[in-house]
C-alpha cells in the first residue's frame, strides 16, 4: 500500500471513530446513569486537560524551554481575556507582545 492508501485509511479509521464517538452520546445517554459527583468531577477533568495543554505549548519547544517571549504572549493574553477583552482582540495583542519580545532580543 503507498503512502496515499495510508492516508486515506487513516482519515477513514478516524471519521469511524469519531462518528462512533458522537453516536455514543445519544445511544448510551440514556442507559447509564452518571452521580452528579461524576459529572463535576469529569467537568473538572476536562479544564485541568485543558489548562495542562495550554502550559504545555505555551512553556517547552521541541522538549526544552520556550524562552520569556512565548509565556509573556499567553500572559497578556490571558490578562487581557480575563479583563472581558474580546478574543481577537486579546489574541494579537498576544501575537504583538511575543513579536516585539523576540524582535528586541528576548527568546
Amino acid at each position: 500500500m503507498n503512502d496515499l492508501g495510508y492516508l486515506v485509511g487513516a482519515a477513514l479509521a478516524l471519521a469511524a471513530g469519531t462518528f462512533a464517538f458522537r453516536l455514543a452520546g445519544p445511544v448510551l445517554g440514556s442507559r447509564i446513569t452518571v452521580s452528579t459527583r461524576t459529572t463535576a468531577l469529569l467537568e473538572n477533568a476536562s479544564v485541568v486537560v485543558l489548562a495542562a495543554l495550554v502550559c504545555t505549548t505555551a512553556l517547552t519547544e521541541d522538549g526544552t524551554a520556550a524562552g520569556i517571549a512565548r509565556p509573556a504572549g499567553v500572559l497578556t493574553a490571558g490578562v487581557l481575556y480575563r479583563f472581558r477583552a474580546p478574543l481577537p482582540a486579546a489574541l494579537v495583542a498576544a501575537a504583538a507582545t511575543t513579536a516585539a519580545l523576540r524582535l528586541a532580543g528576548v527568546p
